[in-house]
Parts: structure tokens; C-alpha cells; sequence
């Protein structure tokens, strides 16, 4: 094979790998909508079929990426390890997630791949004695809404707390109210994950007693944040909500969270309020968003942000003292001009009413959050489909992580280039 040929498969590597990273920060994030995700998971595919094409070499290509520290590559060597059925790669996969890590980033690909190509080697993991298998298995019916069956329960009674949180996740996405006790078994489990699913799960299933814990989860910063605050603003009673979202106003340390928790109740009356936010930069992004979910106004569109960006930086530097290392949360939002928004609303405040929940200008209700799912961006569209699955409960929930293909197909969009 001529060394042209060879660069052009380490291309074909690198940028699956990078992308296949990229891809798992894109679907949480606060600037890509649904079109942005069809677009890079075009070029995903574009990279997924030049390995293919390669053959084994594609997949040396990537495997000779996995060092200690890899999750791109982890996805990229797993959908073709997958597709050709190469079980000594999946070995070596295998056995690198268990020393290293990166499981999602092996579900992910189980998750991209059709469910007809993948059922069979799911059907295995789910009959697997090991922890890890059982936790891919079932993070990968979850993704492709595919209902496990027995697996399902045997999965809530396992010992391992992984398996127990997926099994818990999958059976909340599926509402499988046949569950509920089984999953409640786990609603004060000591680790946070399976307590935190177990929670989230019955309460998209109408139990009200999952709510509480629910708000603890949503007061606290961490991973499990923002989907508490989704799923318990959805749920919960709107004047309870009214009344943790100010107890919440009065601790400067929730003051992020609240933000964003009045931008899901939807409630204009907190317009002023959220326009107020706009001036302290730790918080002006967020109230931005906050106030682009209720009110549908894209500040960038619009040309209602910042010129001159300001001197602000949230997130890690080089400074090995600093103790700071997480990433900004808001860095790829608009910087919001708090007088031209204030313009802006004084000449459409007429157009909303004091009391009514808004989302992205329109009045929340079903057919409104379904049009968020097509145009809205990630957080929005995670929002929206918790606020649909309040409005349709008997129904799986809508897969916001999903490849962009399979989401256009659900919300009967057109594909698009690719798949």
C-alpha cells in the first residue's frame, strides 16, 4: 500500500476520532441545533467511509490511536469493529475500556450503528456476566429506544451500581411503568448515579415522590444538573416551581441555575429580571439563553449582542495553581447588549402574557415543543423533549442524542446529505 494512501486512511482516523469526540460535547451543547448535528455527523460517516473502504488497515489505522486517554478513537474503532463483526478487535476495544475508561464513547458507536447490524452482538452483551457488557447492552437499547425485555429487570436487581443507573436510564426513556417498583427500590441508593437515574426515571412516569430528589439534584452543580432541572420543571407543579425558583433568587450560589430555571418556566413577567442578569458577566450568557428560550429572539440573528466582547474568562488557563478546571459551561454563547435587548423587548412585549409558559416565542404546549425539537439548539431541544414527554406520557422519549438521520426520520424532517 503506497504511503499516499496510508496518509489518506490517518486522516480518515484522526478526524473520526476527533469528531467522534466532538460529537459527545455537541449534543449537550448550548450553539448546535439539530442541522449543525446533521452536518458533523455527516462528516462523521464521511470519515466512518473512507475507514471502511480501507478495510483492516482503517482499522489499524484508528487502534494504533487508543493510548491511555482516548474516547474519539474508542467510537471510531468501535463502529467498524462492529459492522464487520471483527470480535478479536472488539476484544481489544474491550479491554481497553476496562483498563482506561471511555465506555460512553463505546456505547456511542453502538448507539450511531442501525439497530438491525447491532442487535445480534447486543443480544450477547445483555446475556454477559460482566458489569461492562451489561451496561453497553443496555445503554444501547436505551439509545435506540429498543426494549430489552427481561434483561431490563435483571438489570435493576444487578450489584453493580453502572448496570443498576443504566438499567434505570433505559427503563425511564422506554416508560416501562410496569418498572416503577423495581426502579424505586433504588430512589436513595448511596451512589449518586443510580439514585439520580432511578429518580428521574419514575418521575417521567408521573411519580411525584421522585420529585424531591430531583430538586436536590437540581440544586446541586454536576453532571445530573441540568437534566433534574428539566425533567422536575416539567413536572412539577408550575406555582411550586414559582416558589423554589425564588428560594433559590436568594442564594447568590444557585443564582446560575435559578437563571436558567426561569428561562424554562417560560414565564415573560421575569423579562426585566433576566435583562437585569444581562450586566454581570459571570451570569450574562446564561440569562441570554434564558431569555432566547422564552422569547425565541436568536441574539446573533438579531444583532442584539455585544460588539466589543469583554475581558471574561470562566474557564481553565495554564496556571498550574489555579484550581479551575472546568470548562466554561456558557463559552460558545452570545454575549448579550442589555440595552438593545431591553429596546427589543419594550417593542414585542405586547405579543406575550404575564402567567403563560413561553418556549422559543410560542406558547408552551405539544406542537410548540415539537418545533423546538426541529429548530431549537441542544439544551433547548433536551428541554423541549421533557416537556413533550410531560404532554404524552405512555410515549418513549424523544432521543436528543440520537444520530441527526434518525431524529429527522422520528420528527418526519427530510435527511438531509448522508444517511
Amino acid at each position: 500500500m503506497s504511503a499516499r494512501i496510508l496518509q489518506v486512511i490517518d486522516q480518515h482516523a484522526d478526524g473520526a476520532s476527533f469528531l467522534g469526540k466532538l460529537r459527545d460535547y455537541a449534543v449537550r451543547a448550548p450553539h448546535y441545533d439539530l442541522q449543525h448535528l446533521t452536518t458533523l455527523d455527516n462528516r462523521i460517516e464521511a470519515h466512518l467511509d473512507g475507514l471502511r473502504i480501507a478495510g483492516l488497515p482503517g482499522l489499524d489505522a484508528v487502534l494504533q490511536q487508543l493510548s491511555p486517554h482516548a474516547q474519539g478513537e474508542v467510537f471510531a474503532a468501535t463502529v467498524p469493529a462492529f459492522e464487520t463483526g471483527n470480535t478479536a478487535v472488539m476484544a481489544t476495544l474491550a479491554e481497553h475500556v476496562r483498563r482506561e475508561g471511555s465506555e460512553r464513547f463505546m456505547a456511542a458507536a453502538l448507539g450511531w450503528l442501525d439497530w438491525e447490524r447491532v442487535s445480534p452482538w447486543i443480544e450477547r452483551m445483555l446475556a454477559s456476566p460482566e458489569p461492562l457488557f451489561r451496561r453497553l447492552g443496555l445503554a444501547a437499547c436505551g439509545m435506540h429506544r429498543h426494549d430489552p425485555g427481561a434483561a431490563l429487570l435483571a438489570g435493576l436487581s444487578h450489584a453493580d451500581p453502572g448496570v443498576l443507573a443504566r438499567a434505570a436510564r433505559t427503563a425511564g426513556e422506554l416508560r416501562r411503568r410496569d418498572l416503577m417498583p423495581a426502579i424505586r427500590a433504588h430512589r436513595q441508593h448511596q451512589e449518586a448515579a443510580p439514585r439520580f437515574w432511578a429518580n428521574w426515571a419514575t418521575a417521567q412516569m408521573g411519580d411525584e415522590e421522585a420529585l424531591e430528589p430531583l430538586r436536590q439534584f437540581a440544586e446541586r452543580p454536576g453532571e445530573f444538573q441540568y437534566r433534574a432541572l428539566c425533567v422536575l420543571l416539567a413536572w412539577q407543579q408550575r406555582e411550586r416551581s414559582i416558589a423554589w425558583i425564588r428560594q433559590l433568587m436568594q442564594n447568590p450560589e444557585q443564582r446560575r441555575i435559578g437563571i436558567q430555571a426561569v428561562g424554562l418556566l417560560g414565564d415573560p413577567v421575569s423579562v426585566p429580571w433576566l435583562i437585569q442578569q444581562m450586566s454581570d458577566l459571570p451570569y450574562a450568557r446564561v440569562a441570554g439563553e434564558a431569555f432566547s428560550l422564552m422569547t425565541g429572539a436568536d441574539l446573533a440573528l438579531l444583532d442584539l449582542e455585544l460588539q466589543d466582547l469583554p475581558d471574561f474568562d470562566a474557564g481553565p488557563n495554564d496556571d498550574p495553581e489555579n484550581a479551575n478546571v472546568a470548562m466554561d459551561p456558557d463559552e460558545n454563547l452570545p454575549w448579550p447588549d442589555p440595552p438593545l435587548i431591553a429596546a427589543w423587548w419594550q417593542a414585542h412585549a405586547g405579543d406575550f402574557q404575564a402567567g403563560v409558559g413561553y418556549v422559543l416565542g410560542l406558547r408552551q404546549s405539544e406542537s410548540s415543543y415539537r418545533q423546538a425539537l426541529v429548530r431549537g439548539q441542544q439544551r433547548q431541544r433536551i428541554a423541549a423533549a421533557c416537556g413533550i414527554a410531560r404532554l404524552r406520557p405512555t410515549e418513549v422519549l424523544f432521543p436528543t442524542s440520537a444520530p441527526a438521520w434518525r431524529q429527522k426520520a422520528l420528527l418526519g424532517e427530510p435527511a438531509g446529505f448522508g444517511r
